[in-house]
């Protein structure tokens, strides 16, 4: 029998009105650091969104106190599990928005999309009236998405709203299905929609991870891998590791064939970065990657060997 791995990562986010959201950050901020636990927990009026690791008792702890206040009750979270800690420190920040689309009030606990069921989403996605958005930034487009997808090829989730309104006659009178990695940056994105006055809004429910992880692969209309942030890049079905890596110099992700390129350097640069960065840089970069290798050497981890920041 297989033993579970003794870190638990958990994934977590939920909207409500949290108008006392800056009282929360000092006592959760201890109860995390009381139980070891690191990662990146975000704060704002309109909720909470978060990925964060630790012992088993420190994570249920930590849900525990955000599921105790009333307007996080409903909170739901999605586990993984690691061998050792995927995060170097504890960050629990307060923002504005906990995905930031930059348009005021967009309350998702308002108006939202009808949430569509992984194992409903081929049929969805299949009809010939429904218009398929990937709502994720063109670098994760990039390494996967669901078949006849659009790419609004955006470079932040800031540019998704404006890509709407110049589509508006487009998408008028269509079905609209969208979708993005774990279901929050869809939560937004559909109650931005149906306040434009879009009626069939539908987004799929847990994201793309959970229907890699639900729909088998034979029947999956899923092509490529799926961005993910954090060490692991990207995974397949089933959550399957890819094969993707990350370029440390520019932190975009890179295909096995673009870590063949003659211009890639490991930890320096790569394909799409060689003529972005200054000999300095390049020096910095190559001295990190040197202390990386030595703390492999050494059957460590060096804190230049971290996983890709969050996009909000």
């Amino acid at each position: 029998m297989t033993e579970t791995p003794p870190i638990v990562v958990a994934a977590l986010y939920h909207f409500a009105r949290l108008d006392r959201y800056e009282a929360l950050k000092q006592p959760l901020a201890e109860l995390c650091c009381r139980h070891g636990l690191k990662g990146t927990l975000l704060l704002a009026s309109e909720g909470v969104n978060g990925t964060l690791a630790g012992p088993r008792a420190g994570i249920d702890a930590m849900l525990a106190f955000l599921r105790a206040q009333p307007e996080l009750a409903g909170l739901e979270h999605k586990e993984s599990f690691a061998d050792t800690m995927p995060f170097y420190r504890l960050k629990v920040r307060l923002k504005r928005e906990i995905v930031t689309m930059g348009v005021p009030d967009t309350d998702p606990t308002r108006i939202v999309g009808t949430y569509v069921a992984p194992e409903d989403w081929n049929d969805l996605i299949a009809d010939p009236d429904t218009v398929v958005i990937d709502t994720r930034n063109d670098y994760e487009v990039k390494i996967g998405t669901f078949e006849g997808a659009v790419n609004p090829q955006t470079q932040t989730f800031r540019e998704f709203p404006d890509w709407v309104r110049r589509n508006e006659n487009a998408l008028r009178g269509k079905k609209i299905a969208m979708f993005c990695t774990g279901g929050i940056r869809c939560e937004k994105a559909t109650a931005f929609v149906r306040s434009l006055g879009h009626e069939e809004v539908y987004h799929l429910k847990g994201g793309i991870l959970n229907y890699l992880e639900t729909v088998p692969e034979p029947v999956s209309t899923w092509n490529g891998e799926c961005f993910v942030f954090d060490e692991r890049v990207a995974v397949g079905h089933g959550l399957s590791l890819g094969t993707h890596a990350l370029c440390r110099a520019c932190r975009q992700p890179l295909s096995p064939e673009e870590m063949a390129s003659p211009e890639y350097r490991e930890g320096v640069q790569c394909p799409h970065c060689v003529g972005r960065f200054s000999d300095a840089d390049r020096a910095r970069f190559a001295e990190r990657q040197r202390q990386v290798e030595l703390a492999h050497r050494r059957g460590e981890r060096h804190i230049g060997d971290g996983p890709w920041p969050a996009d909000g």
